[in-house]
């Protein structure tokens, strides 16, 4: 009598793939290796939320030195990143993975803000083309890349930290790579209002207590307290975000007097954080906290 064929194991389910793949194109390609096996982007990465994959321009360029840079053409000081290398490396990204929205990192570029992060956040692949030395020849950005990317008025030896910011920026934005959703759409930026204050224990320190409405238990009066204090510290240390999002007639109402238009005054007039913690006796700062 012939014995039944074993049974065989269920194939394994495929593997999804990433929310996003980030390709960096650096000629310091070990600089990224701390930065992304490190808390949020290391457990991300490990997870298979993101990929970020790292291209050499150096292994394309041509002769025995693989010299990626020259002189400019018109004199000048430093050495320029040669145009070659650098298509050969995201020719060669493509090929391989397949196209990527191509943005070169430089100070001349439109500035990251947010609104930017969500719109990076949607796409599936992005490449980031980091720039060294003198700078880079023009046909880099305006032939290669799609677009240029600034992540502030000030000059950095290389792209490589800028690539950092906008990796981290916007991978923290993906559903699961957070622990907490929540944090996302509370924190500065992702309204035009900067994020209100916040305490966790001890209760008080050095004179300076939590501010008992947060002690209250009463949520609604809470909520309502953090949009007050979120704008007022906007108006004091981001009015332009108010150019953008002018304050409502409620809004007004939390304005200190003769502030309630936050663009006619100097910002230095608007209290920041001196009414938020109350001076209270050295006694309290024994008390246990409280958290209703």
């Amino acid at each position: 009598m012939n014995e039944p064929a074993p049974s065989l194991p269920a194939p394994a389910a495929p593997t999804p793939p990433p929310l996003i793949t980030f390709e960096v194109v650096t000629l310091f390609p070990e600089m990224l290796d701390g930065f992304l096996a490190g808390s949020l982007l290391g457990r991300a990465v490990a997870a298979g939320l993101i990929a970020v994959e790292r291209t050499n321009p150096r292994d394309f360029a041509p002769g025995r030195h693989r010299s990626v840079d020259d002189t400019p053409y018109g004199g000048g000081p430093g050495m320029i990143l040669r145009v070659e290398p650098f298509a050969a490396a995201l020719d060669e990204i493509v090929a391989r993975r397949g196209p990527a929205r191509k943005i070169l990192l430089s100070p001349q570029g439109a500035l990251l803000d947010q609104r930017k992060v969500r719109s990076l956040a949607t796409m599936q692949r992005i490449a980031l083309v980091c720039g060294r030395y003198e700078g880079f020849d023009e046909r880099i950005g305006s032939v290669l890349c799609d677009e240029e990317l600034s992540i502030g008025d000030y000059v950095l030896a290389g792209g490589e930290l800028a690539a950092a910011v906008v990796i981290e920026a916007v991978a923290r934005l993906l559903p699961g790579v957070l622990g907490c959703g929540q944090s996302v759409v509370d924190e500065s930026f992702s309204h035009p209002r900067l994020e209100h204050p916040q305490w966790t224990r001890p209760l008080a320190f050095r004179g300076h207590a939590v501010p008992a409405i947060l002690l209250s238990g009463n949520h609604q009066e809470i909520e309502r307290w953090r949009r007050e204090q979120a704008l007022r510290r906007t108006a004091a240390r981001r009015p332009d975000l108010l150019e953008r999002a002018p304050p409502t007639a409620e809004e007004r109402a939390w304005l200190p007097a003769g502030d309630a238009d936050p663009m006619a005054s100097p910002r230095e007039s608007v209290p920041d954080r001196t009414d938020l913690t109350p001076t209270v006796s050295a006694a309290s700062n024994d008390a246990p906290p409280e958290h209703p």
